[in-house]
């Protein structure tokens, strides 16, 4: 188990949900399902770790997202296939 990242509590459980994210180029949001998260019996926080945020958005940057449903799961979104071998913009 990992502690929490709101109450720090260890009581936390992995689970997939549902999120909505805007596109890079600000043009729309889509909705993402079965996307992985934490969620914490103590607090009642259900999110998603750094690290998934970070694929999602990296992935956001280096697909076609004009081309991407208004609805697509997590796993379809991280299939999708890729135009830029790297994202150009991540300076971590």
């Amino acid at each position: 188990m990992k502690p929490c990242a709101w109450c720090n509590d260890l009581k936390t459980s992995t689970c997939a949900e549902t999120v909505y994210w805007e596109l890079p180029d600000g043009t729309r949001a889509i909705e993402i399902t079965e996307t992985p998260a934490l969620a914490c019996s103590s607090c009642g926080m259900t999110y998603q770790e750094e690290s998934v945020i970070g694929e999602i958005e990296n992935q956001l940057f280096l697909i076609d997202a004009k081309k991407l449903p208004q609805t697509i799961t997590y796993q379809e979104l991280m299939q999708t296939e890729r135009i830029l071998k790297r994202n150009y913009f991540d300076f971590s």
